[in-house]
């Protein structure tokens, strides 16, 4: 058996945190410069978990103003620049992650995170919120060559945290989790509770949990 130690993968928006609510608030800042209507929190959901790029882009074509191409990278600029203000907000874990988390740690589990947020951002995100010395590695879209789906990502990302990738989960919400956990070769569980349509259940994970009580039977199982 291999010495290094079984880890669990999260991503970040939509599965660890619910970062909707200081994404959208940040989206209908923009907006509101630009004289456009803002975006409901239950409507704009949907649109997070692409990065800022494709939340931007859809928010103000859903907002009847879509942008043309030399319009996008200055705003990129400005959301980024916003959204560190107020990262934490409202921003909140989603209930039991916590505890999930120090579970996993207690039993031996390495952590890692593996998000297609930039490392900086999710780094300070995971600060902020008082977790990120439980993670042996954050990693975010530009930590390597590549990002989510390929699976390459998930395997550095076990790598860097010291982690075995025969004894890895990635848990997730979205069809770019689940994606990126069949291109490494590694067991999946969605979350529910995240940003995904159409739901995750339609998707073909291995295990669905709807709350984080529920994901150390998971993994266990997964991992047998």
């Amino acid at each position: 058996m291999s010495n290094l130690s079984p880890i669990i993968i999260f991503d970040l928006d939509g599965t660890l945190a619910d970062t909707a609510p200081d994404l959208i608030s940040t989206l209908n800042v923009l907006l509101a410069r630009e004289g456009l209507p803002p975006h409901a929190n239950e409507v704009a959901r949907v649109m997070v978990g692409a990065g800022a790029r494709a939340l931007i882009e859809s928010g103000f074509a859903a907002g009847g103003a879509p942008l043309p191409k030399e319009r996008v990278q200055p705003l990129v600029d400005d959301f980024l620049a916003h959204y560190e203000e107020h990262i934490d907000d409202e921003t909140r874990l989603f209930p039991g992650a916590r505890a999930a988390l120090g579970r996993f740690k207690e039993a031996g589990f390495n952590l890692a995170v593996c998000t297609n947020k930039t490392e900086r951002l999710a780094k300070l995100l995971l600060d902020r919120l008082d977790v990120a010395p439980l993670f042996q590695a954050i990693c975010g879209r530009e930590t390597f060559a590549t990002s989510k789906p390929d699976g390459r990502t998930l395997l550095s990302t076990i790598a860097l945290a010291g982690g075995d990738p025969a004894r890895a989960v990635m848990v997730g919400d979205s069809k770019t989790d689940i994606d990126t956990a069949r291109n490494a070769g590694a067991p999946v569980v969605a979350v529910d509770f995240g940003y995904s349509l159409p739901s995750v259940r339609e998707l073909g994970p291995d295990r669905v949990i709807s709350h984080y009580d529920e994901l150390w039977d998971a993994a266990r199982a997964l991992l047998g």
